[in-house]
């Protein structure tokens, strides 16, 4: 958990470093707090790539608003309070990413993208909240609320500040941070009806036994064409998606598979499947390989990402790969 209380970094190295005017040293100080910011501008902005240039855009409002660093919060606090505000100014520019309406529960985000696991943070006190506030359901439960009831959401409940420097970050009297965490807490028991809501407790990251299991099997289901194992894997209440084509579907097992044989899968074609077993925001996955008639290799087609519950897949959200090196996917098989 990140917290606006005791430093972790050398703050009179960080004054040094303000005070040098050398932007070389400067950005070596900064530099450290790279992934746990990106990952608080994707909880905002559930992209990938949008967190990543606004992760950029942070260090240099932070190189150019260096002078402003008096020493009376901590580095990091000082960081996400400028990354926070960078992310609220691009959700501000940008009418494509207003809240998602309550009742389109998340069939409306297309720009949603997964998050490589290799691009966490490394800090084992940011792991242990880490799958609960980083899996896709709570990035786009996030995505249901407000820009400033966003923030405050994250600033609170996910990194553990106290409503004072929520309120100094934003700009916001405390009431007025209470009075949207509040709103705030109510959406997303609504987004998230069974889920698990105490962000601030330990929670494993580690995946079971149970969701590794699955992975296996669904990846053996595909490269054996074996469609009544890869419709046992699925729940009767399946939600699938398959960005970035608009839509969220509730259906059953039986009928998810027929609509995607319907769709050309498992067809001549699309026949020859492998499969890699990953994870991305700390949800198991799947990345499916394609190999056309007469190509030697197999193509990246998609990666499936899953939700699983008592040994089956509840929620499966598929993701073109296309144009997504920083997956790290192999380019083919």
């Amino acid at each position: 958990m990140t917290n606006a209380g005791p430093l972790d970094a050398d703050e009179d190295t960080f004054i040094a470093a303000v005070r040098s005017g050398d932007p070389a040293r400067f950005a070596l100080i900064t530099e450290r707090h790279r992934r746990e910011l990106q990952v608080h501008c994707y909880r905002m902005l559930a992209n990938y790539e949008d967190a990543q240039d606004m992760t950029q855009e942070t260090f240099l409002r932070a190189w150019n608003k260096r002078e402003t660093f008096q020493g009376h919060a901590a580095p990091r606090t000082w960081l996400y309070r400028i990354a926070t505000n960078a992310c609220l100014d691009f959700l501000d520019k940008r009418n494509d990413r207003t809240p998602v309406p309550a009742e389109l529960p998340d069939s409306e985000l297309p720009y949603l993208q997964p998050y490589p696991d290799r691009m966490l943070p490394e800090d084992p006190q940011e792991s242990v909240v880490a799958r609960e506030t980083i899996e896709l359901a709570f990035i786009v439960a996030v995505q249901h609320l407000p820009p400033r009831q966003r923030a405050v959401l994250v600033l609170r409940d996910v990194l553990g500040w106290p409503a004072s420097k929520a309120a100094e970050a934003l700009e916001l009297t405390v009431a007025s941070v209470t009075s949207a965490l509040q709103r705030a807490r109510v959406t997303m028991r609504e987004q998230l009806p069974g889920r698990r809501l105490d962000w601030r407790s330990p929670a494993t990251h580690e995946l079971s036994d149970d969701e590794r299991g699955v992975v296996k099997s669904y990846i053996d289901a595909h490269e054996r064409n074996d469609l009544d194992r890869l419709t046992s894997l699925l729940r009767d209440d399946l939600r699938f998606a398959m960005l970035p084509d608009p839509g969220t579907v509730l259906t059953t097992a039986e009928d998810a598979v027929d609509g995607w044989v319907s769709g050309g899968l498992f067809q001549r074609g699309h026949d020859d499947w492998r499969g890699v077993a990953t994870t991305v925001n700390r949800m198991p996955a799947a990345a499916l390989y394609l190999r056309a008639p007469g190509d030697p290799e197999y193509r990246p087609f998609a990666i499936a990402v899953l939700h699983v519950v008592d040994g089956k897949i509840a929620e499966l959200t598929g993701f073109d790969v296309t144009g997504k090196p920083w997956l790290d996917l192999p380019p083919a098989l």
